[in-house]
């Protein structure tokens, strides 16, 4: 979902060059030399030629691979659960790709103001296709998940190396039309995630190959990576030791584990472990002690400083930019949501084949996408942004609403026209709160203010997908305890075989009475994950009414 969008520094859907003390913008341009004088920053030679067109390509290839990845297993996770059950796991193949990413862009980012940006680039690339690797030729559901992990660890350091070396080695007039460029490659790798997934999963290759197939295209990048992709060091005059210093280890820390404990707490409580087991309580308790540890470290500065705190938690005194975390989080959870949902729906009411199921998705991904774009280019047009928001929400209130009246017999043309509604929803604001962040905060807090949006669109992609995924599991088994009762006596693990996939006992076998009790069933739980899309909308319409009704001007400076 990275498209284009206005401010006054760096922005990125998916991750932020991340910068211990100044803001990206005072950095690298022949213009700005007086910014390197202090000593603080070298001003690198830069690249000309086919030379620079070669590393264009070897960066945005990887940028293609981050996206293609962030959408690649909505189409393939019933043939995954069906190969491994493991049912109960089934919302990790979703959420550990982001939950990666998330735990630990804020360490990434800091590596790269530290060590030599290209070492970094390929170590962040060798981890992606390490995890990728993994996933291809994982023996069981777990080491599939623990795969996505490294993937999804990499694939944030592959994009935040690629917003580095855009904004080290490209000039201010030129920049926004890299960073453009970056977008445009990642929303591509995005919208044909699903359809690519889906192909392999019903052919010969089998599955396997959407992840085998990152391995294909970054060896054909590998040796211009080696030869031709320039060296760069931020601050080389600093020690390595002198920069480690500064930063706030145990906040990195707390971070990653708020999200970790988060997820795996969802996704075992109610299938695996009863709700009141107590795993399932202890689970919780340490997520609560690891969010109270945060907030008192961050709030005191326990360990660090407030210049090089983790999180921006200045801006939590700031109105609007806590309405526009919000709105972030509403918006790109209306995206997964929907992206993992829709083709699991045709799959199971229509019996669709993974493809066939991508081919159904593409409406609401292109739409998703169009409007992130429409939105990036409209709203410096008009300068209000409130209203941007507001609309947002009503979209967001509407497709949802229509979705969780969504029951097996429903015509695929409507499922199409809630999914448009959902769509625009989704793209209104799902980028827009990197522009006017920035717009709104002082030039020296532009590059912690993507930060704390990055931390947003992140954090609620890993969210949305733990807790729709509970939503949709818990449900499921409840309703075809109740649905089958009348039709024999299935067992617990005949009930997670069925949620799992078609090829289950009681969906392949069952009687035309059994197999449509037990799709009513799932159905029926599946489109109460719109309950939360539906609460997501109301907040962000509401929050929205208590945004300045002012005019910013934004320039067209950055992307992501």
């Amino acid at each position: 979902m990275d498209t284009p969008v206005q401010s006054s520094g760096q922005a990125s859907g998916r991750a932020s060059v991340y910068s211990l003390d100044r803001p990206l913008t005072n950095n690298f341009d022949n213009s700005e030399k007086a910014a390197a004088d202090d000593g603080h920053t070298s001003i690198p030679s830069r690249v000309h030629g086919w030379k620079w067109f070669i590393v264009c390509c070897v960066l945005y290839s990887s940028t293609f691979l981050y996206g293609l990845d962030t959408t690649i297993v909505a189409d393939v996770q019933v043939p995954i659960v069906e190969r491994f059950g493991s049912v109960e796991k089934l919302s990790w193949l979703g959420t550990a790709f982001p939950l990666g990413s998330v735990a630990t862009i804020l360490p990434i980012g800091a590596l790269y103001n530290i060590f030599d940006i290209k070492y970094v680039y390929i170590i962040s690339l060798a981890l992606f296709e390490g995890g990728s690797a993994l996933c291809g030729g994982a023996p069981s559901m777990d080491s599939l998940i623990v795969g996505r992990v490294m993937a999804g660890i990499g694939g944030c350091g592959m994009y935040l190396g690629v917003l580095n070396y855009i904004a080290i080695f490209t000039t201010l007039r030129r920049r926004p039309v890299y960073m453009g460029m970056t977008g445009i490659v990642w929303g591509s790798g995005a919208i044909l995630g699903p359809v690519i997934g889906g192909s392999f999963a019903d052919s010969s290759a089998t599955w396997r190959w959407a992840f085998y197939i990152n391995l294909v295209l970054a060896a054909v990048a590998v040796p211009a990576l080696f030869l031709l992709v320039p060296r760069h060091k931020s601050s080389p005059d600093v020690p390595v030791l002198s920069k480690l210093k500064e930063l706030d280890i145990i906040g990195m820390i707390l971070n990653g584990g708020i999200y970790f404990l988060w997820v795996l707490a969802l996704t075992f409580a109610g299938v695996t472990w009863k709700w009141n087991d107590g795993r399932i309580i202890a689970l919780f308790v340490l997520f609560g002690i690891t969010l109270i540890a945060f907030v008192v470290q961050q709030y005191f500065s326990l360990f660090t400083t407030v210049a090089r705190r983790a999180f921006p938690g200045q801006f939590l005194k700031r109105r609007s930019l806590i309405i526009l975390y919000i709105s972030t989080c509403c918006s790109n959870s209306a995206f997964f949501v929907g992206a993992y949902y829709i083709p699991l729906f045709f799959q199971f009411s229509r019996g669709d084949t993974a493809i066939a199921a991508a081919v159904r998705l593409l409406p609401f991904v292109m739409v998703t996408i169009t409007t992130i774009m429409l939105s990036g280019a409209l709203m410096p047009v008009f300068g209000y942004y409130m209203p941007w928001y507001f609309i947002s929400g009503a979209f967001l209130v509407a497709g949802s609403s229509l979705m969780y009246t969504v029951d097996a017999h429903t015509p695929a043309a409507n499922i199409y026209g809630y999914s448009v509604l959902l769509a625009i929803g989704a793209g209104a604001t799902a980028q827009a709160a990197y522009s006017v962040a920035a717009a709104k905060v002082k030039g020296s807090e532009v590059n912690h203010a993507v930060t704390f949006i990055n931390l947003a669109q992140l954090g609620a992609t890993v969210l949305c997908l733990a807790i729709s995924g509970a939503i949709f599991q818990n449900l499921a088994l409840r309703n075809l305890e109740s649905a089958l009762s009348g039709y024999g006596d299935y067992s617990r693990s005949q009930l997670i075989s069925a949620i799992a996939g078609a090829k289950s006992d009681i969906l392949q076998n069952g009687s035309p009475e059994v197999k449509d009790a037990a799709i009513n069933a799932i159905v029926h739980a599946m489109r109460n994950v719109y309950v939360s899309l539906i609460a997501a909308g109301a907040l962000e319409m509401v929050t929205s009414l208590f945004l300045k009704r002012e005019k910013l001007f934004m320039k067209m400076e950055a992307v992501g």
